[in-house]
């Protein structure tokens, strides 16, 4: 299937993984919005985005020209409605919230372009729910980006009930116009990666907790054994404490017992850490940098 540039594309959340997506719609040459109530956010999310581009230009993976013209593509917004209307594709990557993320999608579809595609960037719930929430439940679909967006090639799309095989065709061919490589997934708890990883990661803090090898031994141990670019503590802290909590609930909720959250997840969260958003989650960080040898000892929480 061949898409239109010349369509935009909108995404509401300008946290790490819709700056992430922004920055990959808008450097294959689509016209992006990224939209959220907080203009501050919006800044970071164009510095950042700025960011990568820039260095994609020293790198020589970017030609100067090419680098300009990402920028150009990229606007903000600071409502759902202004970013959506008259998209093609509508992505949102807000709070992993059911009721969040159905306000949100209410609000993008009525005001999206005919035929407009609203995918969700859940990692864990259910899209049919999602779908439910909506007046054409077909042409809704999960696209589950990775993060960091910019250096991930996975995305998986997940199938609702009602998602249709239009909807499913068309959103491929956005993953493969982003240089993307897309996997299909029937919906089910946690999908395949986020389901995969909150169990390493869970297993991990256990570990950590039990004082079986400190922080850092449990991530090398991982990047050297298993050829894992992170640690499952490291990616813990990338991904955010408080939003592998909430998967590990849900997951715990409708797969069983394996899945309940360790006692040291918890406690870290409740004690605002995290992770590198806040400056402090398994290990404490200085800016975007780890800071080496701050790795949480068993029992200090």
């Amino acid at each position: 299937m061949t898409l239109n540039r010349n369509r935009r594309v909108a995404v509401a959340g300008a946290g790490l993984m819709g700056t992430g997506i922004a920055h990959a719609f808008a450097a294959a040459g689509f016209p992006t919005i990224l939209a959220d109530i907080d203009g501050a956010a919006l800044d970071r999310a164009r510095t950042a985005i700025d960011a990568i581009i820039d260095g994609g230009v020293k790198l020589g993976k970017l030609t100067a020209e090419a680098g300009a013209a990402a920028k150009a593509n990229l606007d903000v917004a600071t409502t759902v409605e202004e970013a959506a209307s008259g998209a093609a594709l509508f992505v949102e990557t807000v709070s992993e919230q059911l009721a969040v993320k159905l306000a949100v999608i209410r609000e993008a579809e009525p005001v999206l372009a005919a035929g407009g595609i609203l995918a969700t960037n859940t990692s864990a719930l259910s899209v049919t729910e999602i779908a439910r929430g909506t007046a054409d439940p077909t042409r809704v679909v999960g696209m589950h980006f990775f993060n960091p967006v910019h250096k991930m090639k996975l995305v998986e799309l997940v199938r609702g009930l009602q998602t249709s095989a239009e909807t499913l065709a068309a959103t491929r061919s956005y993953c493969d116009a982003i240089g993307k490589t897309s996997i299909v997934v029937n919906e089910a708890p946690g999908l395949t990666t986020s389901r995969m990883s909150a169990l390493l990661g869970n297993e991990a803090m256990y570990m950590l907790m039990e004082g079986t090898a400190t922080a850092e031994d449990i991530d090398t141990a991982h990047r050297m054994g298993f050829n894992h670019p992170l640690g499952p503590l490291e990616l813990g802290d990338v991904t955010g404490w408080d939003t592998r909590l909430s998967v590990l609930r849900y997951l715990h909720q409708t797969l069983g017992e394996k899945f309940r959250p360790c006692p040291l997840i918890i406690k870290m969260v409740a004690a605002g850490r995290h992770g590198r958003k806040t400056g402090a989650g398994v290990y404490e960080y200085d800016g975007a940098d780890k800071i080496p040898g701050s790795g949480l000892k068993a029992g200090v929480l």
